[in-house]
């Protein structure tokens, strides 16, 4: 076994629901770097590179807890509405009343 095999990072595969993962992402977004994570991540899909695919992982991810959670939050209306003679509905359309007058403009003037 060689020493450099030894003093190397741990590969493990890139686990979106792992914070450590996420926030060693972040830094690498932050430094472009992957000096300051302690693993090395390895991409499962074999058509990407590492970057698209931990990418695609954090979108699906964030999408999840943001839309999923959506549907709890809507509180759904379960009065019957308003009857229309009920006090604050229109009951009828009622004509606009013109205000007299001539409209005043404050277009700038060229002297």
């Amino acid at each position: 076994m060689s020493i450099l095999f030894r003093g190397s990072r741990p590969i493990v595969a890139f686990d979106v629901d792992n914070p450590d993962h996420r926030r060693w992402y972040a830094e690498f977004v932050k430094y472009n770097t992957w000096g300051r994570c302690p693993v090395r991540f390895m991409a499962e899909a074999l058509d990407q590179d590492l970057v698209s695919f931990i990418n695609g992982k954090m979108l699906s991810y964030y999408l999840r807890q943001e839309f999923d959670n959506a549907k709890d939050k809507i509180k759904i209306r379960k009065t019957a509405p308003k009857p229309k003679s009920a006090q604050g509905t229109v009951q009828k359309r009622q004509p606009l009343q013109a205000q007299g007058g001539k409209r005043k403009t404050s277009l700038p003037t060229q002297a």
